[in-house]
Formats: C-alpha cells, structure tokens, sequence
C-alpha cells in the first residue's frame, strides 16, 4: 500500500482524519434538520427575526456539509449520506420541541459547542498530518462559529 494518498498525505492518517469527519458531517446534518425545524415552525413575539435568522442559519449549514463531504471525498474516502447512520453517530440529536425560539437558540448554541470540540480535534490532526485544506476549513468554521455563539448568547443575554 502506498503510505501517501493522491494528494500526498500519510495515506493512514488521512483515513483517520475523514472517520472523523464523517462524524462532524452527521452532527451537521442533524444540526441542519434541528434548524429547518426552527425556521419553519418558530412562534411568538420574536417570529420574524428569529424566522430569517434561522433561515440565514440553515443556509449556512448547508453549505458547510457539501464541503465537509467534499474534503473527505478530497482525502481519498466515502462520506456518508444516510440519515439513518447519521443519527446513530452524532452527538447532535434531532430535537423534537421547534416552536420555542429561545429554546432552539439554547440548542444551537450547545450544538455549536459540540462542533468546535470536534473540529479543534479535527484541527489538531490535520496540523499533525500537514493537511493545510482540512486545517483551513476547520479554521474558518471555528472562528465563525466563536462569533456566533457570542452573537447568539448576546441575543440570550448571557
């Protein structure tokens, strides 16, 4: 076996490297649903605003998955698409209460939280690796989401 995948990286570590982000793309995903939820079903006096944040939210994530899914293609590997696999590995769960809109930005924020442990781990193996396209996602996606939950726990008052 080759030691370097085609893209030159430790062809071992690379492998280790999209089981976990495999793992990050099914917290996103459930994290997309969560969301969509929100947008959709969202009540009260904050509706409107709560509405187009959520929206601009889901977005986002949407985005997020597609290269999630792309870079571990990149790497040499398959990313999973089934639901089913994705609710069995991520410790992002669907959520069943999505008319509350403090409630959903609780859960988003604790959904952030979770994605930042896992992406700094993700961060600190492909800076072990070499791996400057994984490490440059993970870098972006961790500093935008530092801001959000500060924009989303302002919203909450904490």
């Amino acid at each position: 076996m080759n030691p370097l995948n085609n893209i030159g990286l430790d062809a071992k570590k690379s492998s280790e490297l999209s089981v976990l982000l495999n793992d990050l793309l099914a917290n996103y995903s459930v994290l997309y649903q969560n969301v969509r939820g929100y947008h959709w079903n969202v009540k009260g006096e904050k509706f409107f605003e709560l509405h187009l944040k959520f929206e601009e939210l889901y977005n986002n994530l949407f985005l997020k998955i597609d290269e999630i899914a792309e870079r571990i293609l990149t790497l040499g590997h398959r990313p999973n698409h089934k639901v089913s696999d994705y609710l069995l590995v991520s410790a992002i769960h669907e959520t069943h209460e999505v008319e509350d809109g403090l409630f959903a930005i609780e859960n988003i924020l604790s959904s952030f939280k979770e994605l930042l442990a896992k992406q700094r781990h993700i961060l600190q193996l492909a800076s072990e690796i070499g791996d400057e396209g994984t490490n440059s996602l993970m870098s972006d996606y961790i500093r935008e989401q530092e801001k959000m939950i500060w924009m989303y726990s302002a919203y909450l008052d904490k």
